[in-house]
């Protein structure tokens, strides 16, 4: 795997297919790879250069001590992008990505063309933050969980009950997150970055064409979050893709991909 050296670290990433570029900014503690699964087949079969890398904290790139902030990630995507000489250019980013992309529109708008932001919020409320608080304390007092309950814990919150009930379907899914249990556990300097904040002052300074995608069944950016962040921006449009949780790319890929890339055409 390709490294880029950028704000004294080194992020791994990966570039597959032509045409102009898709920079996919993925999720707190989740991996670049993730994707490949789905979405980086179709983007490149529509006429697309895709890049995919890991966020700092993620292995292997690099997981340098102490905590990160946001602006440590923008700075980090912003490297990236002029190592590789792509920008301008199109974001995707799902969940913390979505932030990542909109802070990067705000501050180096010369890197950007358009966002497209899943499963994304402008504020917390009641329950996001007792459960962020909660996760919090939990980091501090150091206890280990074992991975089968870290998985089912993450399934639980991430996916929507068409797939939580599907005991075929979400057996696989067990498995694949206990089984990357031990590559989450390395991004605790992710946990610090500010998830909470009302940014909806800051999204109006957002000044290239956004779309929001919206998960129906999300627990942790519902949709009535999501699209207060669409109301907040001043060029951007809002769709709810239905029956799918906060991992919506891949509980219904094909929906989030024409989404996506139907956008991506227009900008």
């Amino acid at each position: 795997m390709p490294y880029v050296s950028t704000n004294g670290i080194r992020l791994a990433y990966e570039r597959t297919g032509s045409g102009e570029t898709v920079l996919m900014i993925m999720g707190q503690a989740a991996g670049g790879n993730v994707w490949t699964m789905y979405q980086v087949p179709a983007l490149n079969e529509a006429g697309y250069k895709v890049i995919t890398f890991d966020n700092r904290g993620l292995p292997p790139s690099d997981v340098p001590p102490g905590d990160y902030s946001l602006g440590d990630l923008v700075a980090d995507t912003a490297g990236l992008i002029e190592a590789l000489g792509a920008g301008p250019c199109r974001l995707v980013g799902t969940s913390m990505g979505a932030y990542v992309a909109t802070e990067l529109a705000i501050r180096r708008p010369d890197l950007v063309t358009c966002c497209v932001l899943m499963g994304v919020r402008a504020r917390t409320d009641a329950m996001r933050r007792a459960l962020s608080e909660g996760e919090r304390k939990l980091r501090q007092s150091r206890v280990q969980l074992p991975p089968a309950y870290d998985a089912s814990e993450s399934v639980l919150q991430m996916f929507s009950p068409a797939t939580l009930n599907n005991d075929a379907a979400v057996s696989t899914w067990l498995d694949i997150y206990e089984m990357s249990a031990t590559r989450r556990a390395a991004a605790t300097g992710q946990d610090a970055i500010d998830l909470t904040s009302d940014r909806r002052g800051a999204l109006r300074a957002v000044q290239v064409p956004c779309r929001v995608i919206a998960f129906s069944d999300d627990l942790m950016c519902p949709p009535h979050l999501c699209a207060e962040v669409a109301e907040a921006i001043p060029d951007c449009d809002y769709i709810e893709i239905g029956s799918c949780g906060h991992v919506g790319y891949l509980e219904r890929p094909e929906e989030v991909n024409a989404a996506v890339i139907e956008f991506l055409d227009k900008n």
